[in-house]
């Protein structure tokens, strides 16, 4: 293995592997097919970048992820390693010109979502690669029995038929035991070895606690452990207000959420990175491709949809090796805010059909027509013209990307309808006057020869491409010619992007994928009920529980979860708390809070010391919340 070792070195810097990479790829290299379960932090693309590096050919990498995708083909590009990826919403012209790259030129990796393996044409041309490896990322997704179940992947098991002896590595960071037994099954991968990485985490302290008061508990936690901290909510409003509640408080927070420009998220992102600002609140939209070593802690202000989701959260915590923890703050009402959030909405195939059909008219693709076209959608305009409920019709819209009829990427963009109000001969003029401009406005004179008479449609992506400059650039040079009425702009903002991967068909396309909809329901309603149950326990080891709905099991208690401190804390006598409590009340009027910051006692052990001493009428209660002591002071 020693070459693979000199490729680590040599493009990631790194000079020895993580357990159990170098198995994993000695494994690939022997030519067997390979099953790898790796909690996220792990390295998995280093699985199957390597052993592809290692040998001729190029590597077929299959993930439904475009923005994974597109980092890992960027990174792969910065190392000065020739990597392609093949997304939704290339036209066809410019994916045979990919596909001739990527054939003839010299390429080690071509990365490809599992609908593009649908197409027939596409598969021919695959059929023709020198293939050395297939890698099938995030393959919880071929299990109906997954977190995440996508049709399209049930697809890749054909290629066994064309590449027959090239080895299959499958890979996921989290999967019961009956979705990886699905997982070898439904990708038919022969006789695998199987390499499964521990989940238990023996230097993250799982902790859960309920409170009333979130926002007091957050200051507490944080300001015992400033290092950098993840803070996960259930949605975009909770990601603005919990930064405004945590600066009224002094503490330095930033956000990230699928809404936010790209200009914004890097602006927030480098805040973070930088630790100027070390506090990140986010929905669960940020993390993918995170590797921050020194988080510290990772707290959930909301319960989370599944623990396979939230394992991932929580794995972005003590990267390092130093204890770090994973705190799920939960009061009585997050149960119902759950409910509400996650099952209420969840859409039914009448509400499917209706959402699909607005959809096309919303964006005008005719019966039979709309594949590989692309467009800017902004999920509140839509659900506000046909007065559709916001997170119903999102989890439709998901529902659809994932039986790949759509692709759904959360980007922010501009939809932008252009037109020069100035003379030809003008434009030429500026043009000649700011030279830094010229290549944009050439690449936009060349697509749009009619952009001098009617307002026109403008596709930023298209124009960056051609003039070897980027999206960013573009809108700033356009907005700056509307300023100078050179242009009239015309700009609505979108939240998201939608790539249509077949034609439509109505209630056809509906009633194909309609089956899966009651099961994955069905599914989201039991994994719901495991994280309530796992929020609730108050008699097991957080690490045990875990684990086991991973299908591991802990011999030990983790000594450091909740459960385990609250277990081998020493019993206080709660006499003791009582005459503490008197005499602090002597002195002056409290609060609960402040009784229990001055004694250090435990809430648990406060409350249930107040309600004896109010039982026994040795104190009162005022109408202020200040608790005061009947006895003379």
């Amino acid at each position: 293995m020693n070459k693979a070792l000199e490729i680590l070195t040599k493009y990631w810097k790194h000079t020895s592997f993580r357990e159990p990479q170098e198995e994993i790829i000695a494994s690939v290299m022997q030519g067997k097919d390979t099953f790898a379960l790796m909690p996220t932090g792990g390295g998995k693309s280093i699985c199957f970048q390597i052993p592809a590096l290692m040998q001729e050919g190029i590597c077929l990498v299959i993930s439904p992820l475009i923005a994974l995708m597109q980092d890992q083909v960027q990174n792969l590009q910065d190392k000065g390693i020739k990597a392609i990826a093949l997304t939704g919403g290339i036209h066809h012209d410019e994916i045979i010109d990919l596909l001739d790259n990527c054939q003839f030129g010299n390429y080690k990796f071509l990365y490809i979502s599992p609908e593009r393996l649908q197409n027939d044409w596409i598969l021919e041309r695959i059929k023709n690669f020198p293939i050395n490896l297939v890698a099938i990322d995030e393959a919880h997704c071929v299990s109906q029995w997954g977190h995440d179940f996508r049709p399209a992947y049930l697809k890749i098991a054909q290629l066994k038929e064309y590449f027959p002896k090239i080895p299959f590595l499958a890979l996921t960071a989290s999967a019961t035991t009956r979705v990886r037994e699905d997982i070898i099954t439904q990708l038919r991968l022969d006789n695998p070895l199987v390499f499964s990485k521990s989940f238990y985490r023996k230097n993250i302290a799982y902790m859960v606690f309920e409170t009333e008061d979130k926002l007091h508990l957050l200051n507490q936690i944080l300001f015992k452990n400033p290092e950098p901290c993840i803070i996960y909510v259930t949605n975009r409003k909770s990601c603005t207000e919990t930064v405004h509640q945590l600066e009224s408080i002094g503490l330095k927070a930033t956000y990230y959420h699928g809404g936010l420009s790209y200009k914004d998220k890097e602006k927030n992102m480098k805040l973070w990175m930088d630790e100027k600002t070390p506090i990140m609140v986010s929905t669960n939209a940020f993390g993918m491709g995170i590797d921050k070593a020194n988080v510290k802690t990772i707290i959930h202000l909301h319960l989370p949809q599944n623990l396979e989701n939230y394992y991932q959260e929580t794995g972005r915590a003590g990267r390092n090796g130093e204890k770090a923890f994973a705190v799920l703050l939960n009061n009585p009402s997050d149960i119902l805010h759950a409910q509400t959030q996650f099952i209420s909405v969840l859409p039914d195939k009448a509400f499917l059909n209706l959402v699909f059909l607005k959809l096309c008219s919303f964006l005008q693709i005719a019966y039979g027509e709309g594949i590989d076209e692309q467009f800017g959608f902004n999920l509140h305009q839509f659900c506000s013209k046909y007065n559709f409920p916001t997170l119903k019709t999102y989890n439709a819209l998901q529902f659809l990307d994932r039986q790949g009829i759509i692709t759904l990427s959360q980007e922010f963009s501009e939809k932008i309808i252009l037109q020069f109000i100035i003379p030809s001969k003008e434009v030429i003029r500026y043009m000649s006057l700011n030279p830094n401009d010229e290549e944009i406005m050439l690449a936009i004179l060349r697509t749009y020869p009619g952009i001098y008479e009617i307002q026109t449609a403008f596709n930023t992506m298209v124009i960056a491409k051609k003039s070897n400059t980027n999206e960013t650039e573009v809108i700033s040079l356009l907005h700056k010619l509307n300023e100078k009425q050179i242009v009239d702009l015309i700009a609505r903002n979108n939240d998201a992007k939608i790539t249509f991967n077949e034609v439509r068909e109505d209630e056809r396309t509906i009633n194909r994928v309609s089956k899966h909809l009651e099961a994955q329901n069905k599914l989201k309603i039991g994994q719901l009920q495991a994280v309530l149950e796992y929020s609730n326990d108050t008699k097991t080891c957080k690490q045990k529980l875990l684990m086991l709905y991973f299908g591991e099991s802990l011999k030990e208690y983790c000594g450091i979860c909740s459960y385990c401190i609250s277990k081998n804390k020493k019993k206080i006598n709660p006499e003791s708390v009582s005459l503490k409590i008197i005499e602090l009340l002597r002195m002056q009027d409290l609060s609960s809070r402040d009784i229990q910051k001055l004694t250090k006692f435990s809430k648990d052990d406060v409350i249930f010391a107040l309600e004896t001493l109010l039982e026994n009428e040795t104190i009162n209660i005022k109408s202020s919340n200040l608790y005061s002591s009947n006895s003379s002071k």
